[in-house]
């Protein structure tokens, strides 16, 4: 090989060229941890409305290390998406000292029981809110079936210028549902389309008209349902114990 001045030539062009990228490497390396690469503006977009400046600058100060090259996303996204309200959050570099944060925040449609809110999406999160929202009650992991159903109670009851205000699904599948008059209408387990259709169709002419609170509706019944109305219920107990004397 000594004395083969072509491979001579090619082993050193070959020992040039890698101490050449050695040089580049370490070059770009120390260029790019230079502070005029450091990253000097965040700018938060989308529809963040309950982020604060404050936690923003928290953030900032927490995880935006290093310069343009070496920032970590991952980290700064997932300190984003530990906060209450962000659903999602797209985070981009912006040359040359920009940080673009788009977040996309939960939008309540309900309480999860007395612990969470639910999204319009149907997904469970945490977060402190003091307006009033229908309440949903359910099984782990039920949150979006008792959503959807919701949006479709809510559909069918406005016919009779209700409005549902608390969606129960029960461990053994059972739905109960309470209108913002106070009724409650046990709905059960099967043929529940059904069961409202019909309840819905005979109210006009049924309940509607005694002009009565009614507190409570079983649509468990093959033919009709069963109503409880206080007030009625309080006459005829009054008709029970007015005997005449002996």
């Amino acid at each position: 090989m000594w004395d083969n001045a072509a491979a001579l030539n090619r082993t050193a062009d070959l020992l040039i060229a890698a101490a050449g990228l050695i040089v580049l490497y370490w070059v770009i390396r120390f260029a790019i941890v230079q502070p005029v690469f450091a990253m000097r503006e965040i700018r938060l977009g989308g529809s963040a409305t309950h982020i604060t400046l404050e936690q923003v600058e928290a953030i900032a100060r927490r995880d935006i290390h290093g310069t343009f090259f070496t920032l970590d996303l991952s980290r700064l996204r997932g300190s984003f998406e530990k906060m209450p309200w962000v659903r999602k959050v797209d985070i981009r570099r912006s040359w040359p000292d920009r940080i673009d944060v788009s977040v996309e925040e939960h939008q309540p449609l309900a309480r999860w029981g007395d612990t969470a809110l639910v999204n319009l999406q149907g997904e469970v999160f945490e977060a402190a809110y003091d307006e009033t929202l229908p309440v949903f009650v359910g099984p782990a992991g039920t949150s979006r079936e008792v959503a959807i159903q919701y949006e479709q109670l809510r559909g069918q009851f406005a016919g009779i210028g209700r409005t549902p205000v608390h969606v129960q699904l029960s461990p053994r599948r059972a739905w109960r549902v309470r209108l913002d008059d106070g009724m409650t209408l046990e709905m059960g387990r099967e043929m529940t389309e059904s069961r409202l259709k019909r309840f819905l169709a005979a109210y006009p002419r049924t309940l509607a008209p005694l002009a009565r609170r009614i507190d409570y509706v079983d649509l468990r019944y093959a033919n009709g349902f069963a109503a409880r109305v206080p007030e009625l219920a309080k006459v005829e107990a009054a008709r029970g114990t007015a005997r005449p004397g002996v």
